[in-house]
């Protein structure tokens, strides 16, 4: 049986970082959105994860509040979003995913943004930035910058300038 719950930080912490170590290696601490996510608290209360028998966390897509430009837009950074290596193929990034943006959506933040595969999340409403729409604190390929509309409409065009925590 599979479940997609909020997150419990109590509970689910310590397998949510072994899932990202066994999807991701030790190199993505060295990613740009890394640096989003230092010295910044994620949002159990939106972020979600797939859970398999009532104990094993085989999903999972935080999301993390940034403030984009002069903050007058609620932004959540989206990820990273894992899934257990025997689960892989199935669509469930998408699913946890999609169930945390309906979240935040519930929440009232105004937008997304993430830095993703493009044909993966846009199958889920979200599109590339446009050029010099948003700066990240370090090397990244915009072209893999996404954003999306939640509870403003024109949520994502409206974020422009610095991206930071």
């Amino acid at each position: 049986m599979l479940e997609i719950l909020p997150e419990n930080p109590a509970k689910h912490a310590d397998q949510i970082e072994v899932l990202y170590d066994a999807t991701f290696g030790p190199g993505h601490f060295a990613k740009t959105a890394e640096r989003l996510r230092e010295d910044n608290a994620s949002l159990p209360e939106v972020t979600r994860v797939a859970v398999k028998d009532g104990k094993e966390v085989v999903g999972v897509c935080r999301l993390w509040p940034v403030r984009v430009g002069d903050g007058s837009v609620s932004c959540v950074l989206v990820g990273p979003v894992a899934v257990s290596p025997s689960m892989q193929g199935s669509r469930l990034g998408l699913t946890v995913t999609g169930e945390a943006i309906e979240a935040a959506t519930k929440a009232g933040y105004d937008a997304a943004l993430l830095v993703g595969i493009t044909s993966y999340f846009a199958e889920i409403g979200f599109t590339i930035v446009e050029p010099e729409q948003v700066k990240l604190p370090g090397p990244v390929d915009y072209a893999r910058v996404m954003v999306r509309d939640l509870a403003m409409s024109g949520g994502g065009a409206a974020l422009k300038g610095d991206v930071r925590v």
